[in-house]
């Protein structure tokens, strides 16, 4: 509480010194992807994972670079036709925020064929703001002058569509000829100036039929990113995986669409080439809550969602880091189906389906094997990025990539550093952040640290009374980097190799 209540009066004290961020050019890209290049490997963030509690909690900094060639923050919105950050404290710097949108582009100093892009929508963005945008060329115009605006503001190489989906949740059935007439417009002015275009899309048959014109959408996007997964949940009266490579002996009916096999032939099938299709894999679990302890297969009844896991905190679902830490606590089975060729779980009455090594290695594959442009996760903050259990940090991401890289060695970054110095010099704080133990990647020592990604940041960090890193995070002022042998702020210009 001290520290807190000291934080908040150093940022009252400082408001009228606030530093605007200093806004950069970003670095233009190739229209398209180069077709010669290697697979890609697509990891969406949720940027809402940095709430979560302990060892849940996942920030910029825990990307690691080098394991993603293209990653997406999720999401940003729509209002008044334009897009917008739904959550400015986190997202943006300005009014002492905490500014991830420049720290999650600042990733691509450590990596620089990263590409960053921001998505737009998500399921709980709903179609209709959506419908009404893309329904006139008055309207589409506003919504693509202010992605034009926006992307350089922050530093994004692209733009992601997720809008969920035209012609339903509150779309009109003019979405699925309104939404090419979008796509087209956004791929003539982002390409123009060097950005991609990619959209995460419906695996299911009974959206896709009403919603997308394939071909179309085809040629407008640089990325097809394929959700291939939720294909069951709490919300059936019964336990399924919730994403099976392939159908179960029991399914019939409708249910003979839900399977990862389905989806992407499906997509083939209808005119996207498989060069530019990522196959989306799911980095967590469906749960149910069974409605008797004995009968635990598939299609068994579960009336009720599963337990929610201590980190994400939502009924019906863990991340693959919750379902494998209550693994190590001992008492589940794990089934490896066969036919689905997916595993589930189960304790009593709880049951998930979800994905370990094996499958996921499978899934993998399977894209490889179909000669697709890769794979894409949702999302890397549920991956075992604690190693947690015990097979490596991050080990999904780094199963998929590899696989599809044939099995050949993964990309790498040589190691991070900062060098611990004597504070001497005073600067202008511009933001104050809580620590959690994450921020161990950032607090090396006691007193200032440099940011690994940006040379305008550094951090204070000091010692809380448990133990914990308690951060400060100060920004130099605009064409000054911080010089860690010096402890101070100077001017830009005199140390070139800082600012790479």
């Amino acid at each position: 509480m001290k520290c807190i209540l000291l934080c908040l009066a150093l940022v009252a004290w400082q408001g009228s010194q606030a530093l605007k961020v200093i806004e950069a050019e970003p670095d233009l890209v190739m229209q398209g992807e180069d077709k010669n290049a290697g697979p890609v490997m697509v990891c969406y963030y949720r940027s809402w994972a940095v709430y979560r509690p302990g060892k849940g909690k996942f920030d910029v900094e825990d990307i690691p670079p080098a394991l993603c060639t293209h990653i997406i923050y999720g999401f940003a919105g729509l209002r008044n036709n334009q897009i917008i950050s739904l959550d400015p404290w986190n997202d943006l710097y300005e009014n002492y925020g905490k500014g991830a949108y420049d720290r999650f582009n600042s990733l691509k100093k450590q990596n620089a064929d990263l590409k960053t892009i921001i998505a737009i929508g998500g399921w709980n963005e709903g179609s209709s703001r959506y419908s009404e945008m893309a329904k006139s060329p008055a309207t589409r115009k506003t919504f693509v002058d202010s992605v034009m605006a926006f992307l350089p503001k922050y530093g994004f190489d692209g733009l992601d569509m997720d809008w969920e989906y035209p012609t339903q949740r509150g779309g009109k059935p003019e979405d699925k000829v309104n939404f090419i007439s979008l796509l087209q417009e956004l791929k003539a002015a982002l390409h123009s100036k060097g950005y991609l275009l990619t959209a995460a899309v419906s695996a299911g048959k009974l959206t896709i039929d009403p919603a997308y014109d394939v071909p179309a959408m085809a040629e407008a996007l640089d990325i097809i990113n394929v959700m291939a997964y939720d294909m069951h949940g709490a919300w059936d009266p019964y336990a399924h995986h919730q994403t099976p490579l392939y159908a179960h002996p029991k399914d019939e009916g409708n249910n003979l669409y839900f399977n990862v096999d389905f989806a992407i032939q499906y997509w083939l099938k209808l005119g996207a080439p498989a060069s530019k299709i990522a196959m989306g894999m799911g980095l967590y679990g469906r749960c149910f809550t069974l409605q008797r302890a004995e009968n635990h297969d598939v299609y068994d009844p579960a009336p009720q969602a599963g337990m929610a896991g201590p980190y994400t905190r939502d009924p019906g679902f863990m991340g693959y880091n919750e379902i494998c830490e209550k693994q190590m606590q001992g008492g589940w089975t794990i089934v490896d189906d066969p036919n689905m060729m997916a595993p589930y779980t189960y304790k009593d009455r709880q049951w998930c389906g979800y994905e370990h090594i094996e499958s996921i290695t499978t899934k993998a594959k399977y894209a490889a094997d179909n000669n697709l442009m890769g794979g894409m996760v949702w999302s890397i903050d549920t991956d075992d990025f604690h190693n947690t259990c015990g097979n490596g940090e991050f080990i999904l991401i780094k199963t998929i990539f590899s696989t599809l890289l044939g099995g050949g060695p993964l990309p790498t970054l040589p190691p991070t550093t900062t060098t611990p110095f004597d504070p001497s010099a005073p600067t202008t704080p511009t933001t104050t952040t809580l620590s959690t133990p994450l921020f161990i990647n950032l607090c090396k020592t006691v007193g200032y640290n440099a940011d690994p990604t940006d040379c305008t940041i550094f951090y204070e960090c000091s010692v809380g009374d448990y133990g914990e890193w308690i951060m400060h995070t100060f920004r130099c002022p605009p064409g000054t980097a911080f010089v860690p042998d010096l402890g101070i702020c100077d001017y830009e210009g005199k140390y070139p190799e800082l600012c790479k």
